[in-house]
């Protein structure tokens, strides 16, 4: 069994991830359906070739990790500080908590709530400030999609005032 070489556990990882979402990517990819309107290039060929790509980048990567990596030799790595835990499970429930509320709220309230999050994960201070800033923003685009697009963002519970 091959020994992963001090240090190179975190390039490991990304070229692993990498291949993960080149696999997810190809499975995704023969989920389109297809018409027989097609007949040469179909509707897969695109996604087809990216996932493969991605997946030959992660291999590559994941190679290049197990024969000793390629960041620890970067003066930005050495310089790096320690990992923000905070700052990334914040981030985490911004996600969590967009997908938790958007079918039911809906768009306005999902994204705002995640904008809050994600400016406190960069380091904001100021919720009330990012609340109001979030709520102009995700209703801005709301505006934009539904009403000048034809877009069905979803409403949610704005579904009758909007």
């Amino acid at each position: 069994m091959m020994r992963v070489k001090p240090g190179a556990g975190p390039d490991l990882a990304v070229g692993l991830f990498v291949v993960l979402l080149g696999l997810l990517c190809l499975w995704q990819a023969a989920a389109i359906p297809v018409t027989p309107l097609y007949a040469q290039v179909g509707p897969k060929f695109m996604p087809y070739l990216v996932g493969a790509l991605v997946v030959a980048v992660g291999l590559g990567l994941t190679a290049v990790a197990l024969r000793g990596g390629w960041s620890r030799d970067l003066e930005e790595m050495a310089e790096a500080p320690a990992t923000n835990w905070r700052a990334l499970g914040l981030l985490g429930a911004g996600l969590v908590v967009n997908l938790l509320l958007i079918d039911t709220l809906g768009f306005v309230f999902a994204a705002t709530a995640q904008f809050v999050l994600v400016a406190a994960a960069f380091g904001s201070r100021h919720p009330l400030r990012d609340l109001l800033i979030g709520v102009a923003v995700t209703f801005g685009a709301f505006l934009a999609f539904d009403k000048l697009l034809g877009v069905n963002i979803g409403a949610g519970i704005l579904e009758g005032i909007l």
